[in-house]
């Protein structure tokens, strides 16, 4: 039964660990896309020779609905 039990919370452990790293390469995918994204809106704005900070007048102008291409910030756990 011991080594049963052993067994059984070493799966757990392996389980929790793996979930983990999951999560951990889950957020470094969005960070790396986050800078991607950033960096794509700030050549498009050289290109348009703007400085690529959105307007009052731009975001007025958004589709009702649509999101801010602005990454979140970081929330406690």
């Amino acid at each position: 039964m011991y080594a049963y039990e052993i067994q059984q919370a070493r799966a757990a452990e392996l389980l929790r660990r793996a979930a983990h790293e999951r999560l951990a390469r889950e957020a470094v995918r969005g960070r790396r896309a986050a800078r991607r994204e950033a960096a794509e809106r700030a050549a498009r704005a050289a290109r348009d020779g703007r400085d690529g900070r959105e307007g009052e007048a731009d975001r007025a102008s958004a589709a009702p609905g649509t999101r801010s291409h602005r990454p979140r910030s970081a929330r406690p756990a």
